[in-house]
This record gives structure tokens, C-alpha cells and sequence, in this order.
């Protein structure tokens, strides 16, 4: 009895400390997927607000988007072989335009942003010449840079041209070092996967499987993010041999648990 006792608090003491891991993997996941579904809203409303106040529309190179404590800024930089910033576009935690405010004054990089726009630009020349990158009718490659003291990483994601359509899969990640040297890159999923709404039915859950994760990942967070809210959607699940990923839109909390218990909860 004592031995069955013990193999008892061993086995749930094991499952416990798992499940522990699994709990803190997934808070990582959404702590990433909240950074860049941030950085892609400040690149969404600083391009329409800087292309709408912006005259010399010749001389923009480019942009990135980064955040600075609470403020999340979008940044446009000349086309000059020594980039200089052209508009600043800056926004709070709500993300609304009326928010926002706008410097136009022409300035030097800092040297984080200087960071930023080097990664970007090393990241788009390998995009642009690498078969593993691919291009979709309807859709556009959008390139989220985050810097921080410890990595230097591109985010590869694609975005829908087309109204009334959620798009997971075909993204990427590009890891450098601090000389801005490529140490990795690598594809996040498969394939494109493509969720139409907007029809007479509303859609309560949608799910994708995944073969190169096992857990869903930050990227499909940020595109939920992004999208969950135009498409009224409840729930999504990602599927994979080990683990379903579940994300509730409306709380935006994500729940992960072993594919086993999920397969019990549904019996």
C-alpha cells in the first residue's frame, strides 16, 4: 500500500512539475506573440499615418517598428547609404491613431535603431535571394526585427492582401549575430494555411495542425492577434503528435496541454 501510495505522489508530482514547464513555455509563447503582434500594429497605422503627412515620398527606404517601454514607435528611414530617420511615428498601449503623434524632424539613427535597420535590410537581401522564402499571389512577406541584449532576430510573416482571410504558416525566423551575420534561418511552418470568415456563418473555433513544432507559436499568436477580432472568432486550436494548443480569442490566454488529455476531455 505504501509502495502504491508512493508510485502515486511520484507519478503526480512528475505530471505536476510538466505541466509547470509546459505552463511557463506557454506564457513565453504569447509574451513573443504580444511583441510582435505590437510591433506589426505600430507598422500597420505609422505607414498609413506617415504616407498620408509625408511629402518626398522618393527618399523613404524603409521601415521598422520597436518599442520603447510603453511606447511602441514606427520608424521611417531614408534610402541614403547612411540611413537617416524621416518620421517618427509614435503610439501607446491602445493603439489608437488619435493617439498618436507624429515628428517629421529629420534625425541620426540611435544606435538600437541602427540595429534594427541592419537586421531588416541583411534579412530582406537573404529573403529576396533565398529559394526557401516563398511568394504568394495575394499576400505580402512582412519582416519584424526584434533586438535584444541577448539575440538579434527577424520574424517572417505573411499577410493576407485580401479582405475577410486569416493566413498561418509559410513564416520564418532569421537569427544573427553582433556583427549582423546570419547564424540561422529556419522555416516555422510547413506550408500556408489559409482560414476564410466573413460568410454567413460565424466561426466559433478554427484549428491547424503542426508538423515542425510541437506547440503553437509566437507568430501564429501575433496573427490572431491581428485578425481573431475582425473575424469574430472564439477559439483556435493547433494540433500537433504531443500537444493541442488552444488560444481563446477573447481572453487572449492560451492553454496547452498534452494530446492525451485532450483526447480524454473530448470522450
Amino acid at each position: 500500500m505504501k509502495t502504491t501510495l508512493y508510485l502515486f505522489i511520484s507519478l503526480f508530482g512528475l505530471l505536476s512539475f510538466s505541466q509547470s514547464k509546459i505552463d511557463k513555455k506557454a506564457a513565453s509563447i504569447v509574451q513573443e506573440g504580444k511583441m510582435l503582434y505590437k510591433s506589426e500594429m505600430a507598422s500597420w497605422y505609422g505607414s498609413d499615418i506617415f504616407m498620408e503627412k509625408y511629402n518626398y515620398k522618393s527618399k523613404i527606404g524603409g521601415y521598422f517598428s520597436y518599442s520603447d517601454n510603453e511606447i511602441t514607435k514606427c520608424i521611417f528611414y531614408s534610402s541614403d547609404p547612411t540611413p537617416k530617420v524621416l518620421g517618427t511615428i509614435s503610439f501607446d498601449a491602445t493603439f489608437k491613431v488619435e493617439n498618436a503623434t507624429t515628428n517629421l524632424e529629420e534625425r541620426e539613427l540611435t544606435t538600437n535603431e541602427y540595429d534594427y535597420y541592419k537586421i531588416r535590410t541583411e534579412a530582406l537581401k537573404i529573403i529576396n535571394s533565398d529559394t526557401l522564402y516563398k511568394h504568394y499571389k495575394n499576400a505580402n512577406l512582412n519582416l519584424i526585427p526584434i533586438v535584444t541584449k541577448k539575440e538579434k532576430r527577424v520574424f517572417v510573416l505573411t499577410g493576407p492582401k485580401l479582405n475577410n482571410v486569416i493566413l498561418f504558416g509559410n513564416d520564418y525566423l532569421l537569427t544573427f549575430d553582433n556583427k549582423f551575420k546570419l547564424v540561422e534561418q529556419k522555416q516555422l511552418h510547413k506550408s500556408l494555411i489559409p482560414i476564410q470568415y466573413g460568410g454567413e456563418e460565424e466561426i466559433e473555433s478554427s484549428v491547424h495542425s503542426h508538423i515542425l513544432d510541437d506547440l503553437i507559436t509566437s507568430t501564429d499568436i501575433c496573427t490572431l492577434l491581428l485578425y481573431g477580432k475582425f473575424s469574430n472568432m472564439k477559439s483556435h486550436y493547433v494540433m500537433s503528435q504531443k500537444y493541442v494548443s488552444i488560444w481563446d480569442c477573447i481572453k487572449e490566454d492560451l492553454v496547452i496541454m498534452t494530446k492525451e488529455a485532450f483526447d480524454k476531455i473530448k470522450e
